[in-house]
């Protein structure tokens, strides 16, 4: 098994994770699933705590100094990526954490080839790196849009795949999360950006014209589920309509990623403790 395989995961990690080799029908993931979590003072402590965890853990991998961990979240319009980044990643130090949105290639990332502004982004060792859309995009727009030839996005599962395998060989932790709403909650959200005066400048008619490529998009997100979770590099699939259930399913398996590491405090320098501080 590899570092990112589900033994000694929590039961709910272990629903989430997209079992490697898994053929994915996102039909069968309930978008609004809590598994028996409500809103309320439980749920806060628990985030709260998880939070502090992160916190806790990430100070041991900067001091250490071996690894990295890369954060990839990917969602439909509205799904909640930005949330996700608003109300978990507050849990790591600004100090070794580093989000990267990803958005439409310009031109000098298109004359390169398609990981190469990936490369760029990934964090180094102590750090953590948090991929607001992804290389993923290269197998999704392209895919639904017919930017590229079949022929083209279709062998990108499998340089995807060695390239996540390159950098878990080079010491980088991937967590991959699909942030999985209903077509129905992303009308609500979308209407809720439109209508509100501190949100609209979000809106976009865009959003709008991809929302009627759904299907594709789902079509398109069971083919990378179902082809690129890997015992290395797993996705897990996040029922996303409710925020609250979203942000502690992200931070639970953060936290369980951090402590699978097993990482220590490094040893102080020889003679530290004789040194005379005048």
């Amino acid at each position: 098994m590899g570092r990112n395989s589900s033994r000694g995961k929590s039961g709910m990690t272990r629903r989430l994770l997209v079992e490697p080799g898994t053929k994915v029908d996102l039909s069968d993931h309930d978008t609004s699933e809590t598994w028996g979590w409500k809103q309320g003072d439980a749920l806060t402590e628990q985030l709260q705590k998880n939070l502090a965890r992160i916190d806790e853990l990430q100070y041991v991998m900067y001091a250490e100094n071996k690894r990295a961990l890369l954060i990839v979240l990917q969602a439909m319009d509205a799904g909640g990526k930005d949330g996700v980044i608003r109300h978990v990643i507050t849990g790591f130090n600004a100090q070794g954490c580093r989000v990267t949105p990803f958005k439409v290639p310009t031109p000098e990332e298109t004359s390169h080839d398609f990981l190469w502004r990936i490369h760029r982004a990934v964090p180094g060792r102590g750090n953590v790196g948090i991929f607001n859309r992804s290389h993923y995009e290269d197998l999704l727009v392209v895919r639904v849009h017919e930017l590229v030839p079949r022929k083209v996005w279709s062998r990108r599962f499998e340089i995807i795949n060695d390239f996540e395998a390159q950098l878990v060989d080079d010491g980088v932790t991937i967590l991959k999360f699909f942030l999985h709403i209903s077509k129905k909650e992303q009308k609500a959200r979308l209407e809720a950006r439109r209508d509100d005066p501190k949100r609209n400048w979000k809106f976009s008619p865009a959003d709008i014209k991809e929302r009627g490529y759904w299907k594709q998009y789902m079509r398109a997100y069971e083919e990378i589920l179902s082809r690129c979770s890997t015992s290395r590099a797993p996705w897990y699939v996040i029922p996303s309509d409710r925020k609250w259930f979203r942000n502690l399913a992200v931070s639970k398996i953060i936290v369980e990623t951090l402590e699978s590491m097993k990482m220590k405090m490094p040893p102080p320098q020889p003679g530290v403790s004789n040194i005379r501080i005048v």
